[in-house]
């Protein structure tokens, strides 16, 4: 969110410095891994769909002006009984929305799609428009533009704090101090070292398992994959090697309370429910682990994204809390963000993510 921000800022004119605590691409937050998901049929509420839509348009911009490849459109395979908030949630967006959703009758998905299996009392549906981003890749491509539009970078700083003056932000790092008329926070898991609003982390475990089956090529065919099961809800991707399947579950996690504490050591007991998994339903996958990854979720009460601010000036305005789906956003989000700098406001339909809905209103000073 923060390079896409960066990006919509510089590209408007406007004199713009990142402040990273890491260097931009880094492993340790929630944008890493390889792949991310993208869908417009949105179970989690069908309010996503029109963010989504702008979405799309401008990752296919940001393509265009960065030359390089950064969506794979491969569809997605979501697979649940029919009363779960997977399939009951997809059908709801496609049909307020009029998009295009194939249903599959869970015997027909190994046909259609040879590595899965769907038990007898699931259904399955398949979104064609859907596929994954290349995430460290889109993060770079954002940033990189940034700064051919005049942005500025600095790596490896730590922002501490922060003051509104009458007239002016005082930004606290660990290189000293800065200022500036205007200030956008968007610091993933270390958000709630700024923000008033209730966030938690998970940590979650990432695993890629072995195959030779070309079944999971994404030249076969093979889609990335969702199953809401009554073990939990778990996701993948097609192979990108050829020899490695990346799986994860999106329901559980430990949760922490520091994001510079988080264990990122992945344990045996860490693989047991996603193992369990992939032996029930992706069969042609082997049982061994070639990599494991961990990542942080940065969760709000009711799972949906917080995007607000202090609009009176100097302006600070924040996004936050985006609860392991909030990546196939980020460039929307960066408009979003410019808009509340430069106006204190937006016309893109995002009111229902405010963070008002928490009560309350406005970020504390430090």
């Amino acid at each position: 969110m923060g390079s896409a921000s960066l990006w919509h800022l510089a590209r408007r004119g406007l004199k713009v410095l990142g402040l990273e605590r890491f260097q931009v691409g880094h492993v340790r937050g929630s944008s890493h891994g390889e792949t991310r998901i993208i869908r417009k049929a949105y179970f989690e509420h069908p309010d996503y769909v029109p963010l989504l839509r702008r979405a799309y348009d401008l990752w296919a911009e940001l393509e265009q002006n960065c030359g390089e490849k950064l969506f794979e459109p491969v569809g997605i395979l979501q697979v649940g009984q029919p009363d779960s908030a997977l399939i009951a949630g997809v059908h709801r967006s496609a049909k307020i929305h009029r998009l295009p959703v194939e249903s599959i009758f869970h015997h027909e998905v190994p046909a259609r799609f040879p590595g899965f299996i769907a038990d007898p009392n699931m259904d399955a549906l398949f979104e064609k428009n859907a596929g994954f981003l290349h995430v460290e890749a889109c993060v770079r491509a954002h940033a990189r533009l940034a700064v051919r539009h005049g942005a500025e970078i600095r790596e490896n700083i730590v922002v501490q704090s922060y003051a509104r003056s009458l007239d002016q932000i005082i930004v606290s790092t660990d290189q000293g101090t800065l200022t500036s008329s205007a200030l956008v926070l968007c610091a993933g898991p270390w958000s709630s070292t700024f923000l008033p609003h209730s966030l938690s982390l998970r940590r979650k475990v990432v695993l890629w398992f072995e195959t030779s089956d070309d079944s999971y090529n994404m030249d076969r065919g093979c889609p990335t994959f969702c199953f809401e099961t009554p073990d939990g809800f778990y996701y993948g991707f097609p192979s990108l090697n050829g020899r490695e399947v990346k799986v994860a579950e999106h329901s559980g996690g430990r949760v922490f309370d520091d994001a510079d504490k988080i264990d990122r050591q992945v344990t045996p007991a860490d693989e047991v429910r996603i193992r369990a998994f992939v032996a029930k339903y992706l069969p042609k996958l082997t049982n061994q682990v070639t990599r494991r990854s961990t990542c942080m979720y940065t969760m709000t009460p009711d799972e949906h994204f917080i995007l607000d601010g202090q609009f009176d000036r100097p302006r600070v305005v924040w996004a936050a809390g985006f609860s392991g789906h909030g990546f196939k956003f980020a460039p929307i989000i960066g408009s979003v963000m410019a808009d509340f700098v430069m106006h204190g406001e937006t016309q893109e339909p995002a009111g229902f993510l405010s963070g008002r809905r928490f009560g309350g209103h406005g970020c504390e000073e430090e």
